[in-house]
């Protein structure tokens, strides 16, 4: 049964279209029929399903990690269909490379599936293979990251050791990557790079008197701890600041990497005068594209009759931007889904080498902006699609 479902699941084209998910998945579904459930490590997965060498580093190639995290998420989007209810159901617990197997249970309202236990399937487990969950992979935060922006940069920064970026001494021979590519506008520069971090507020941009010094979200720490593990690389300097405390001064001291759009005021500036750009007038908030004629526009959906987001959208964009006289690097979704969604896109080379597929050739010496959308289940963002690039 288990292996049968195992077919169904690969066949289907959210595995078919990449090389490393279907592999992971197999081998960790075959080698715990075996009984090998025990072996299930991330350097042996490493070693055994993609070829690497028993000595690589685990840290600075987090192969096994982030394939991981993205075979969860599409399990999850799997069996989120109801094309699929009924099917034996495939999870990847998180701290695990161990899958388990259930029996689903019959869809029934949330009310009632919390009262009714699905059917266990006898498996072998083991204790968690010690690598941490990835930030896509967390349980939501029901009111966002509350507390001084220091504390949240502290977390950022755990989180980026937690992706698996190296401290940078090694010295690569090679040619760059996209990945490099795309960050060199900001790394290579000798000024000191400003991450500015949109943090929560009211509908004027004022604080709360419960937390005058701002609230970052989840979402917007996860995206700062992605987006740092290329500066890290590149053994760039930076700061964090609050968007709330920082001024014009600050941005064209050095490069900008700008969080969160609707919570970053210097986001909805930049943009606004871009191919693409955030709408401010508008309700509900979207985005819009300022070159066609028809003003196409992209904005976030909700389920019917749930009332639960469906859907998110993002622009990232990478530019020298003429007010500040600086380079930008933008990462903002509008809502924090999205911005979620949008820190994929700079820190996984494959999403990444998807947008820029999309571009030309020189993308590299050009402005570049593009528009991220991702489906949202259960409070947590799928994969990343591009649905428009802009070039100029």
């Amino acid at each position: 049964m288990v292996l049968e479902q195992l077919r169904r699941v690969l066949a289907h084209p959210l595995f078919t279209n990449s090389k490393r998910y279907p592999v992971l998945l197999a081998y960790a579904v075959e080698q715990t029929l075996e009984g090998n459930a025990g072996e299930l490590k991330e350097r042996t997965i490493g070693v055994e399903a993609f070829g690497r060498e028993p000595s690589y580093d685990v840290n600075i190639d987090p192969v096994v990690r982030i394939t991981a995290a993205e075979v969860r998420k599409r399990l999850i989007q799997y069996y989120y269909n109801p094309d699929h209810a009924g099917e034996l159901v495939i999870e990847l617990p998180v701290g695990s490379y161990v899958p388990s197997f259930r029996v689903a249970a019959s869809r029934e309202p949330a009310s009632s599936q919390a009262n009714s236990a699905a059917e266990p399937v006898s498996i072998q487990r083991t204790e968690p293979s010690g690598d941490l969950a990835t930030s896509g992979e967390a349980e939501p935060a029901s009111s966002g990251l509350t507390g001084r922006a220091w504390t949240g940069i502290a977390i950022a920064l755990l989180l980026a050791a937690f992706l698996g970026f190296s401290i940078g001494r090694v010295q690569l021979r090679r040619r760059p990557s996209n990945l490099e590519r795309f960050w060199e506008a900001i790394t290579a520069t000798s000024s000191r790079i400003t991450y500015c971090v949109g943090e929560r507020a009211d509908s004027q941009g004022v604080r709360t008197a419960e937390d005058p010094t701002g609230e970052l979200n989840l979402a917007d720490v996860v995206t700062l701890a992605r987006s740092i593990g290329p500066l890290v690389l590149g053994k760039s300097t930076f700061r964090v600041a609050a968007a709330l405390d920082t001024g014009f001064a600050q941005l064209r001291e050095g490069p900008v990497v700008l969080i969160g759009a609707y919570n970053n005021p210097w986001t909805l500036r930049i943009t606004e005068n871009l191919p693409l750009a955030f709408e401010t007038d508008k309700k509900p908030p979207r985005i819009v594209d300022r070159k066609d004629p028809q003003k196409r526009f992209w904005t976030y959906q909700w389920q019917i009759p749930n009332k639960q987001l469906a859907n998110d959208y993002a622009i990232v964009a990478r530019i020298h931007d003429n007010v500040t006289g600086q380079p930008v690097i933008i990462v903002a979704g509008i809502l924090e889904e999205g911005t979620e969604a949008a820190s994929e896109v700079v820190s996984n080379p494959e999403y990444l080498n998807a947008m820029l597929a999309k571009a030309p050739k020189d993308w590299d010496k050009k402005n570049l902006e593009a528009v991220i959308e991702t489906h949202v289940i259960e409070r947590h963002p799928g994969p990343p699609t591009v649905v428009a690039v802009e070039t100029w």
